[in-house]
């Protein structure tokens, strides 16, 4: 992503140091991401056949209290020193009072100031630059896209100054030992059509140029990603003599089919011959056996009841058997205790009936006593 520059434009201060004129013009804030590259301008705008003699870049931040070299121009000769000299080269056209410098995979230590002096032949002015450099973390150099799905490929080169790109290409290649293919090209300054994005072969009309060129944004979207997408996309945006470069992988991730979850008892399922054949024979066999188990439980139930009644039957005999045995002991008794009043000579006579009282599961009224009964008594009253 882009960030525009932030232009903060300080008074003109002159002063006098070791009896040179120190001129700050500007300072200039740009904004890049870890990994990034960054065109730090320095570009004189004095007038008249001046010969640059000497250019330094130095950097200070928070950590470092004491400014370090960065780079050093001296007699036609470019010498990078310090954590910078294999990340540094002065890019600018020194005979056009430029002294531009290029800084390449930039990191977090980078963050901070950076101050660049130009000094000219035979001139005590000394021109005077200062870029406050914002670094953010790393951009994702992976991306990973559904198949069908669109996705958009970043490709900013940061730059302090007002330098527009001359030409942006894209291509692609698989990761294979194959040929490079042509995804993109872009020549702002040819006239239309050629001058429109062009694409080729299977990217044709899935592929569109959506960065600002103004701002030197060559991004690009490609839509209606498919399986064969998946590799190395390298981007490459060229600034006069100068090219920048950057690579995004791209995954692509197949989509799974979407099926729609229903419940269990709603879910519809298709049964094949073999199934309906087992249940028309299982609902069949159940109709056939249900009179079957139907009387089987009933003769399970009168079984049962039969075996209650018998016991029921037997309880009732068991308890007679006992009350007549009873009435048989009593009657033996009486006829004894008769056979002695016979002995003594006594001529009493005893009648007696017995009148057994069956037992009953259910209460019954009390009957009448037995006319005979009464009869009986009446008779030994009168032998009395």
């Amino acid at each position: 992503m882009f960030y525009p520059l932030k232009v903060i434009l300080m008074p003109v201060l002159l002063g006098y140091s070791l009896g040179l004129n120190d001129l700050t013009i500007s300072a200039v804030e740009l904004t890049v991401h870890v990994g990034d590259s960054a065109l730090l301008g320095c570009v004189s705008q004095s007038t008249g056949e001046k010969h640059v003699t000497k250019v330094d870049w130095m950097f200070s931040s928070e950590e470092h209290t004491k400014d370090e070299y960065v780079l050093f121009y001296y007699s036609n000769i470019s010498v990078p020193v310090g954590h910078f000299q294999n990340r540094v080269r002065l890019v600018g056209d020194i005979l056009h009072h430029d002294g531009s410098l290029l800084l390449q995979n930039v990191k977090e230590t980078d963050q901070g100031n950076f101050t660049c002096e130009i000094r000219f032949q035979m001139e005590s002015l000394v021109f005077k630059k200062v870029v406050v450099l914002h670094v953010l973390p790393e951009e994702p150099k992976e991306l990973m896209v559904h198949v069908g799905d669109s996705t958009q490929m970043e490709c900013v080169f940061h730059s302090t100054e007002e330098k527009h790109m001359s030409r942006v290409d894209w291509m692609f290649s698989s990761g294979e030992p194959a040929k490079e293919e042509i995804v993109l090209c872009y020549q702002p300054k040819l006239r239309a059509p050629k001058g429109y994005p062009q694409n080729w072969g299977r990217f044709r009309n899935r592929v569109n140029l959506v960065g600002d060129t103004s701002r030197n944004d060559g991004s690009i979207m490609l839509h209606g990603v498919k399986e064969s997408d998946g590799g190395n996309y390298t981007c490459r945006i060229y600034l006069g003599n100068l090219t920048f470069r950057k690579t995004t992988v791209l995954q692509v991730i197949l989509k799974e089919p979407r099926t729609l979850v229903t419940p269990v008892a709603l879910r519809p399922e298709i049964l094949d011959g073999n199934q309906l054949v087992i249940i028309v024979g299982i609902v069949c066999a159940t109709i056939l056996l249900l009179p079957v188990l139907i009387l089987i439980v009933k003769k399970a139930y009168g079984n049962k009841s039969s075996v209650t009644s018998t016991t029921l039957v037997r309880s009732l005999e068991n308890t007679e058997k006992a009350c007549a045995e009873k009435h048989i002991y009593s009657s033996i008794t009486t006829q004894e205790v008769n056979d002695e009043e016979e002995s003594s000579g006594k001529s009493e006579a005893t009648y007696m009936t017995m009148n057994p009282v069956w037992p009953s599961l259910r209460s019954a009224p009390t009957s009448p006593p037995d006319q005979r009964s009464t009869r009986g008594m009446a008779k030994t009253e009168q032998a009395f």
